[in-house]
């Protein structure tokens, strides 16, 4: 289901290099959580539906302790390897939901129940989907 386009809200390059840095961004992360065993994750571009977030990505992982280390090895990829330094961290403690808030993109990691309960591909159905999987193992 990772897809360039939602119904008819395609995704165009940009010319604004903000944007561009982020949707980059997201796809190297969408691509560190599917290398670390995520499932279904997807990128929706929010940049002009929200305020919040120009992307989120949004995957499932396998266990607490999964999406734990998944989340912190996030927060240090972007912090270390980009510029892209974390702004915050939550959720870890239960390691049900845990979100890592880089500004332009923001990660939601679940396990398979709170993502199901949360829906957030729902909330944001008119975002378009930005593909990621290109030169993925």
């Amino acid at each position: 289901m990772n897809q360039e386009n939602n119904d008819n809200n395609s995704i165009a390059p940009s010319a604004d290099p903000k944007l561009a840095a982020s949707r980059e961004f997201a796809r190297e992360i969408a691509r560190l959580a599917h290398d670390r065993h995520c499932s279904e994750v997807v990128i929706l571009e929010l940049a002009d539906r929200s305020p919040v977030a120009r992307h989120f990505v949004i995957g499932t992982g396998t266990s607490e302790q999964q999406i734990r280390s998944v989340a912190h090895e996030m927060k240090d990829f972007g912090d270390d390897e980009r510029d892209f330094p974390s702004f915050g961290l939550a959720g870890i403690q239960q390691g049900r939901w845990a979100v890592v808030d880089f500004v332009d993109v923001v990660v939601h990691l679940f396990d398979e129940e709170y993502r199901k309960f949360y829906d957030l591909e729902l909330l944001w159905g008119d975002a378009p989907r930005v593909e990621w999987q290109q030169n993925c193992k």
